[in-house]
């Protein structure tokens, strides 16, 4: 079966994760993506505490179907390599700070000069402009800047991150469909070009509507309210007898009324006040406390059986080994992969399905170095 992008050959330099999330999407479609790693490899390969061999479980989930190759880019003779090799290639991937791509010999204009056809994309946190263009940059710091820190918690708790590296997926998303433009723009015309994003801008473009909502208002934050939201009652967790947890949300006035009767909420239902929902915005406080009661009553298996089949927009809160034992989640998402320094491992597969060039996975994540020779032989630079 012929891949999606079949043909297509990357050279990535990107590190950690928000640039290799992106190289392993291209790497599920079928192009060639050639990982650049220094003699001490990718930072991601030793950090966190959970390892499998001498890798880290993070590295292994972000590159698998890619090849590695050891180059040390603080030495002409492997700078040299690396320029040979991105006079060949198609796309060029790097999520340095800016200066670092410059100093090393493998900035856009480095491999323009070689290879003028080349789609370049390059990431950062902060641009490359500007005071903070330099300044070092992770998701937590991205996510304080952004904003997007401050509207997630509530007023006991103040900001939170979010619990998981919200910036560091959402920037390789976006700017994987950049680099897709730009490949597409490159078939049609036969130029490639340089695509640049930040997290920082990739975050709060992310946080579409908030925007509308501040620039409506003439300036006001959404409120900083949990799991409600400041728009929809109910809309908002709700604690049961077994301490577990319910999402329930009712938008519109039928959905709240059908609520009200699959939970036998009678009171709340026959309050005029409540009807609609500008009257369940006003007493915000009534609904809540209605509803808690209801759902403190008994446990989550007795309100899942309630409500399902009911109409009702609710959800238990999962805990991981709910999520990844359901029936659905193995079938469609969990995969297992060969590790060359173990036993098998599992990791999640590209959830994007084509239906005549689906994604695929070919290779599990690659011992560092694994593929020196053989890619440096391919290219014609072997020793």
């Amino acid at each position: 079966m012929t891949a999606a992008l079949d043909g297509i050959t990357v050279l990535d330099f990107t590190q950690m994760m928000n640039g290799p999330f992106g190289t392993l999407m291209l790497a599920d479609y079928g192009a060639d993506v050639i990982k650049v790693e220094p003699p001490t490899g990718d930072t991601m390969r030793k950090t966190g505490e959970t390892f499998i061999g001498d890798d880290a479980a993070f590295f292994m989930t972000l590159n698998r179907n890619k090849r590695s190759v050891v180059l040390d880019l603080s030495q002409e003779a492997d700078r040299a390599k690396a320029l040979a090799l991105a006079a060949k290639v198609d796309v060029v991937v790097e999520n340095f700070r800016p200066g670092v791509a410059e100093k090393l010999g493998i900035a856009y204009e480095d491999i323009k000069r070689v290879n003028p056809e080349v789609v370049y994309c390059s990431t950062s946190a902060f641009g490359r402009e500007g005071a903070d263009a330099r300044r070092p940059g992770m998701d937590p710091v991205v996510q304080a800047l952004s904003g997007i820190m401050q509207l997630t918690g509530d007023e006991r708790t103040g900001p939170l991150k979010t619990g998981m590296p919200y910036c560091d997926l959402i920037t390789p998303l976006l700017s994987t469909i950049g680099l897709m433009a730009a490949l597409y723009h490159k078939k049609a015309t036969g130029k490639g070009q340089y695509v640049e994003l930040s997290m920082i801008d990739a975050t709060i473009f992310s946080m579409l509507p908030r925007d509308a909502y501040y620039f409506a208002t003439g300036g006001e934050t959404p409120g900083r309210i949990g799991n409600a939201h400041w728009q929809i009652v109910p809309y908002n967790t709700y604690e049961t007898s077994d301490d577990r947890h319910m999402m329930i949300i009712a938008h519109t006035d039928k959905f709240w009324r059908e609520l009200c009767t699959a939970v036998g909420a009678d009171e709340l239902g026959a309050d005029p006040r409540l009807e609609k929902k500008a009257g369940r915005l006003e007493h915000r406080e009534l609904v809540d406390t209605g509803l808690a009661a209801i759902f403190k009553s008994n446990t989550l298996d007795y309100w899942n059986d309630k409500l399902d089949g009911a109409g009702i927009m609710y959800a238990p809160v999962l805990s991981f080994p709910e999520v990844f034992e359901d029936e659905r989640v193995k079938r469609d998402l969990v995969i297992e992969l060969d590790n060359p320094k173990a036993n098998k491992i599992k990791v999640i597969r590209n959830p994007v399905k084509l239906s005549l060039t689906p994604p695929t996975t070919r290779r599990p994540f690659p011992v560092l170095g694994e593929h020196t020779d053989e890619v440096l032989r391919e290219f014609g630079l072997a020793d």
